[in-house]
């Protein structure tokens, strides 16, 4: 398990590589910069920027480089001094804007993570053991309808309800009396009441997938020569269930928390949008809408390196269940 772990690592190195050039060439793809942009703007506020303003704008941000030698330079302060750049929206570095969000985002997407894998395993195998029941017709249409709904949609339609029978929507992430105050037990509980419909909306496509696969797996495993030879043996159906047929249909479903994990960060940005919540999500959305180059890239550059890890992760979780793919790897 140890030689498999460190050459996933060195492999992970130059791929990072390779995506820090492809995100920075993906920020330069649309026409102009951020200084046209800005300059677009204050157009229709009724200031006038002429190009001499423009061109002196762009020599301060460092924007009149040719684009290799800002990806050089951008690449070089990352590494050397853990400078992610400026963010021009915010005023500010690229990493106390992220910084101040990225608490809350974690939070979110971690419990909404917790919150597909614990929800759809368990309801999989009760799907597959409990075949053609009405709780398999039941949670296998709740399954579609869940992959059907838009996110947007279940947020709105969440939200009603909730206003409808608690008189509170609950928008944001805390109570307007929370926002600003130092945290406290009272602060926690208002942000896990406010998290529910995040959670539920975010994370239902994602469980209904899951639910999906799961049962699948299941289903192909239960008949399978090794379970039927264990309950020849007289083995209990719990011993049976949980040590054959669950074990190897996880497999696929531990592949997938490489892009899991950064789907629910890029999936929540409409949710947030909608729901009014403090994280990562609007905060990227306005950025490429503001073309603000190193906010963007950074964030961009972080989704990448999410997958990356989420994939490395997959591939060390998948060694441990499946040994067939460590003794592949040692080459026997």
């Amino acid at each position: 398990m140890l030689q498999y772990t460190l050459k996933r690592i060195l492999l992970a190195v130059p791929v990072v590589f390779f995506i820090s050039v492809i995100v920075f060439y993906i920020i330069q793809l649309p026409p102009g910069d951020y200084v046209s942009n800005y300059a677009a703007e204050m157009s229709v506020a009724g200031e006038v920027f002429t190009q001499e303003d423009m061109d002196a704008m762009r020599a301060d941000l460092g924007l009149d480089r040719p684009v290799y030698e800002q990806y050089f330079i951008w690449v070089k302060d990352i590494v050397m001094y853990g400078d992610f750049g400026f963010s021009f929206n915010y005023n500010k570095p690229v990493l106390a804007v992220i910084k101040q969000y990225m608490g809350l985002t974690l939070t979110v997407s971690l419990v909404t993570m917790a919150f597909q894998y614990l929800v759809a395993i368990p309801i999989g195998i009760y799907c597959a053991v409990k075949q053609y029941s009405i709780g398999d017709y039941f949670f296998s249409g709740l399954s579609f309808l869940g992959m059907a709904t838009p996110h947007f949609l279940m947020a709105v339609i969440l939200m009603f309800l909730s206003y409808t029978w608690f008189g509170d929507p609950l928008l944001g992430l805390f109570s307007a009396e929370y926002v600003n105050a130092p945290w406290s037990m009272d602060k926690a509980i208002d942000l896990a009441k406010h998290m529910v419909i995040p959670v539920i909306v975010i994370g239902l496509s994602g469980t209904a997938d899951l639910i999906r696969v799961m049962r699948g797996q299941m289903l192909d495993e239960l008949n399978k020569p090794n379970v039927v030879t264990a309950r020849a043996k007289g083995l209990s159906e719990r011993k049976i269930l949980f040590k054959y047929p669950t074990r190897a249909a996880l497999n696929p479903i531990v592949s997938t928390f490489g892009w899991s994990l950064t789907s629910i960060f890029t999936g929540s940005t409409i949710t947030a949008i909608v729901l009014n919540l403090p994280i990562q999500g609007p905060v990227m959305f306005n950025a490429l809408l503001g073309q603000d180059m190193y906010l963007a890239g950074t964030w961009l550059l972080f989704m990448a390196l999410l997958t990356v890890l989420g994939t490395l992760i997959s591939d060390i979780l998948l060694a441990w269940l499946d040994p067939k793919i460590r003794t592949e790897f040692r080459g026997t």
